[in-house]
Parts: structure tokens; C-alpha cells; sequence
């Protein structure tokens, strides 16, 4: 019976978890997507002016890990002060374990990458004559 209880938080953490992934993926996407559509007429004058491709996708990707590098750093630095609370509820790891907080900052950054990538794609694929003539 004692290891129900252990399994349902388990359970719950982990579904809690994937969500916070999920909500955090489309607030990256949702963010840069919005940007991107902003800024449009200037992402056309650099393509116009002659920036490649590629230094449009890697200008857009840049701004998404910014975000995504504040957030995680708030995270890390949030999880530390709760580290005490949270203590009593896992078993077999220590609540300061630098191995688990490595792998969850390397998967948000991982998933941020793959959120950032959709929007600096479209960036990439503006026509300069169009974008220029939007507006």
C-alpha cells in the first residue's frame, strides 16, 4: 500500500511535468511567431539588402534562446530555493542532484531549439519584394 501513494506522485509529477513542456513549447513558438510577423518589413530589408538566409534563421533563433535562457536560469534558480519542499516527496535522489538539473535544462533548451525553428524557417522564406510592399 505505501508504494501506491509513491507511484501517484510519480504519476503526477510526471504529467505535471510533460505539461509545463507542452505550455512551454507553444509560449516559445507563440511568442516568436508573433515577432516574426512584426517584423517582417525588416526581415524583407535585410534579405533585400543582401543577408543570407541563414543569418535570418540564426537572427531568429537567437531571440527564442535568449527567452528560453532566461527562463531557464529563473528555473534553475526557482527550483533551488524550493529544493527544501520538495525534498520529502522523491525517493532515491538527492533534491540537489546537478546530474537531473543538467538533463532538464539540456531538454528545455533541446525543445526550445525545435520551438524556435518553425517561426525562423518562415522568416527565412520572405520575399523582400513582398515585404517590402506590405505596408
Amino acid at each position: 500500500m505505501s508504494l501506491a501513494g509513491q507511484r501517484m506522485n510519480l504519476l503526477l509529477f510526471g504529467l505535471f511535468a510533460g505539461l509545463a513542456l507542452v505550455l512551454a513549447t507553444i509560449g516559445i513558438y507563440g511568442v516568436l511567431a508573433y515577432s516574426v510577423s512584426l517584423r517582417m518589413r525588416e526581415i524583407g530589408i535585410r534579405l533585400a539588402l543582401g543577408a543570407r538566409r541563414t543569418n535570418v534563421l540564426r537572427l531568429v533563433i537567437t531571440q527564442g534562446m535568449r527567452l528560453a535562457a532566461v527562463g531557464i536560469l529563473l528555473g534553475l534558480f526557482g527550483s533551488l530555493a524550493f529544493t527544501r519542499l520538495m525534498a520529502g516527496m522523491i525517493y532515491g535522489v538527492s533534491s540537489t542532484d546537478p546530474l537531473t538539473f543538467l538533463a532538464v535544462a539540456a531538454l528545455v533548451v533541446v525543445v526550445a531549439v525545435a520551438a524556435c525553428y518553425i517561426p525562423a524557417r518562415r522568416a527565412m522564406r520572405v520575399d523582400p519584394v513582398e515585404a517590402l510592399r506590405y505596408e
